[in-house]
């Protein structure tokens, strides 16, 4: 998906016409102020007037969450404008204040840490990947908390991080913030929140990264993915997350999502998965069964992104084994929303979103296998992200955090009054 179509969707002016009734789209926030934050977010600069229909909250409601938004710093208001071709009473639009906040991010991949800076708009302003120099928590937890200020000072523009938000695969237990498991890394029971809020001073949130693409969808990516959605996500990882009635499931473990072992291979796959099966999704789609595969074929790469340079360039081999994955992965899609019959599913793999022959494939295999799906083109989508999928997750822990409690105990905003 075009990114820059989408914010740009998302920021048009409304006209009254175009204003859903309060209740038509399942609410997204559970707080009056989040209800208001969001639909600044969406349709910035926008009237008060606006945000009540857009709501459902009283006009006076309005106001007084508003006040307390903008004592927060967290928007500010606009110019006074009038009305289309200057009709109707003039008024001061809110809009999402860019100029004093941000939000920091850390993914935590396999080979790599990528950390990033976003605005509060969704916007990222800087990243960076670092490799890591051996996965033992400690060390892998330093080197995040080290390259946070150094970020910051670069790229921060003189503005304060109000949090860190951090993501990674596998099982992610947000409330206690710890890694429950994460075999690849070898971490277990991994307390990452309270290493890195010791460490930097600023509050941290963690979450499984299927789960914050989810919750960054929502926030500032597809429309679609507010009400019911699943997200696909396959790289080193391979898991996903789901939406349902606006909220993200986390399961009472917060174990929801990992389907890296829905049986997909052929009878004749040769990939064993660590969990003793052979044709496992995760062993036959990961970036690591990729370059296996590349090497088998005689392709002169050793790491993933050689690959995936190799197949935007054409080459020919290269191109079939994105081909592959992405009819591999389609069978896998095909289950999920036969199960879970969401509005959209959303495909995270990075050959479906720079290849288009990749999801023409990818959708021909739901249409083939699918039994609810009947419009592969509309329910089938590639991530808002791509391109900067890793940066965005974990910032996207810290944003949807806030919009969550925008009132709450954030150490960097004005108390409230």
């Amino acid at each position: 998906m075009d990114r820059s179509k989408t914010s740009a969707s998302r920021l048009a002016p409304l006209r009254r016409a175009d204003i859903p009734p309060a209740g038509a789209n399942p609410l997204r926030r559970a707080s009056g102020t989040g209800a208001v934050l969001g639909a600044v977010l969406d349709h910035g600069p926008v009237a008060r007037s606006t945000i009540a229909r857009l709501t459902g909250l009283s006009p006076a409601s309005v106001s007084g969450h508003c006040g307390a938004l903008l004592d927060r710093g967290l928007v500010r208001e606009g110019p006074e404008t009038a009305g289309p071709r200057g009709l109707g009473r003039p008024f001061i639009p809110v809009e999402i204040d860019t100029s004093r906040f941000l939000v920091a991010g850390a993914h935590i991949a396999v080979p790599h840490v990528t950390l990033s800076l976003m605005d509060l708009t969704g916007r990222i302003v800087a990243e960076e990947r670092r490799p890591h120099e051996g996965t033992e928590p400690g060390r892998v937890l330093a080197r995040v908390a080290a390259g946070l200020p150094r970020l910051l000072a670069a790229h921060g523009s003189g503005r304060t991080a109000l949090a860190l938000g951090v993501a990674t695969g596998h099982w992610v237990d947000p409330e206690a913030g710890t890694v429950v498991h994460h075999p690849q890394l070898g971490w277990r029971g991994v307390p990452v929140r309270d290493e890195l809020a010791r460490a930097t001073g600023v509050p941290v949130h963690l979450d499984s990264h299927s789960r914050a693409l989810a919750r960054a969808e929502q926030l500032f990516g597809d429309a679609g993915t507010r009400g019911s959605a699943v997200v696909l996500f396959v790289g080193n990882v391979v898991d996903a997350a789901f939406v349902t009635a606006g909220a993200v499931h986390q399961g009472p473990r917060f174990g929801a999502g990992n389907v890296a072992h829905l049986p997909v291979g052929t009878a004749s796959a040769r990939a064993c998965c660590t969990c003793g099966t052979a044709g496992c999704l995760e062993s036959e789609v990961s970036e690591p069964a990729m370059v296996r595969r590349a090497s088998e074929r005689g392709l002169p790469v050793t790491r993933f992104a050689e690959l995936l340079d190799l197949a935007v360039g054409g080459d020919p081999v290269a191109t079939e084994l994105f081909r592959q994955r992405a009819r591999l992965t389609g069978r896998a899609a095909a289950v999920l929303l036969d199960m879970f019959d969401p509005e959209v599913l959303v495909v995270v793999e990075p050959g479906t979103g720079r290849l288009p022959a990749c999801m023409d494939e990818l959708r021909a295999e739901v249409e083939a296998r699918s039994l609810v799906c009947d419009d592969a083109a509309r329910s089938v989508v590639p991530s808002s992200f791509t391109g900067s999928v890793l940066a965005t997750a974990g910032a996207a822990v810290a944003l949807g955090a806030l919009h969550d409690d925008p009132l709450g105990p954030w150490p960097a905003l004005p108390a409230v009054s």
